[in-house]
């Protein structure tokens, strides 16, 4: 009984009419949850006082708080969440499973190490950091593709290798803050993800890199799909699968590692929205990709007005938040591949 409500809920999620019903909700969402990080704060705005700030006022300490403080905030949150969705996403593809994520499998600790490596020791060098986290993002996917390799590689193999490696980056990242303790003041947010005194700096320095591996991780949709039906069945097709899956995760590095140089070592959102989205719209990537970005876009506004909001007038990182939401729901994926490995 259970089976055929799910196949019968698996046919009608797949209908267009229905689709449209979501990316419609979703657009709401997002769109809802940027106005209403616009108006929470320290300072409670009024929607008439947004609007004049947003369309009418040239100056004044409405204007001042929403185009130099929320909106680059905003639009930072924004695209941390839409480079760690997809590039969770895409993971989850490459490996067909649905615990893989940049912050479980390591990527986002080797550009986490990196762009520590950066800020403590090298801080004459931060224009660097994004590239230096992305150097250490695809050299550490490629650390874990030679420690899971033995003919070939297996998904389960992928992810076991990158737990134990993430687990040897957190303590070079350990080592780091131990050898340079008079430096490390500005490293603790960055180990919990946060966006607290984001601005448009930080807006131009994530947004190319975002948008390009945005663009690309659509554009590799198709590809994911063919992927999804196992290595066979993708060579028997023409595809070239050790090229794309190398390729793809190069894409899935450099979204992570946008993410990490601003919003440091933020977890969870390339695990929650993913198998979230999965659940609603199915496995078509052409779908999920862009119903990621939706809902990562409101769901990290959210958060992140939660924690300026909750202990008031101090402020909680926006990873903590992530972090109360994110445990769970692995939990709750591990329990879930008890179950079925039980009913097989």
């Amino acid at each position: 009984m259970e089976n055929k409500s799910r196949k019968s809920f698996g046919t009608f999620r797949e209908r267009s009419s229905f689709r449209v019903i979501v990316f419609i909700v979703l657009t709401l969402f997002a769109v809802t949850a940027f106005f209403i990080s616009l108006r929470v704060g320290t300072l409670k705005l009024g929607w008439s006082g947004i609007a004049k700030a947003l369309f009418i006022e040239d100056s004044g300490i409405n204007r001042q708080i929403i185009w130099n403080i929320r909106m680059p905030r905003n639009i930072v949150a924004i695209l941390v969440g839409i480079s760690l969705s997809l590039s969770g996403a895409i993971l989850q593809g490459i490996m067909r499973n649905p615990l893989a994520s940049p912050n479980i499998i390591g990527v986002s600790a080797g550009g986490g190490l990196m762009a520590i490596l950066i800020m403590i020791v090298f801080p004459q060098y931060i224009a660097l950091l994004v590239p230096a986290a992305f150097a250490g993002a695809v050299g550490t996917t490629l650390l874990i593709y030679l420690v899971a390799w033995k003919h070939g590689v297996q998904p389960m193999r992928l992810v076991l290798a990158g737990v134990a490696v993430a687990s040897l980056l957190g303590a070079c990242i350990s080592a780091l803050m131990q050898f340079y303790p008079d430096r490390v003041a500005g490293v603790v947010s960055f180990m919990v993800g946060g966006l607290s005194a984001r601005t448009w700096r930080h807006v131009y320095l994530i947004w190319p890199y975002s948008i390009v591996g945005m663009i690309l991780a659509l554009a590799g949709a198709k590809r994911l799909n063919i992927l999804g039906l196992g290595d066979e069945i993708a060579v028997s097709l023409g595809i070239n699968v050790e090229l794309t899956r190398a390729v793809l995760i190069a894409v899935s590095s450099m979204l992570a590692a946008a993410a990490v140089s601003v919003a440091g070592l933020l977890g969870f959102v390339g695990l929650i929205v993913p198998h979230t989205m999965r659940m609603i719209v199915g496995y078509d990537y052409r779908v999920l990709l862009p119903a990621c970005i939706l809902f990562s876009s409101g769901l990290m506004l959210l958060c992140d007005t939660a924690g300026r909001v909750v202990i008031e007038p101090a402020e909680l990182p926006v990873g903590i938040i992530m972090a109360l939401l994110g445990a769970p729901f692995f939990l709750y994926l591990l329990r879930g591949k008890k179950h079925e490995n039980r009913s097989t």
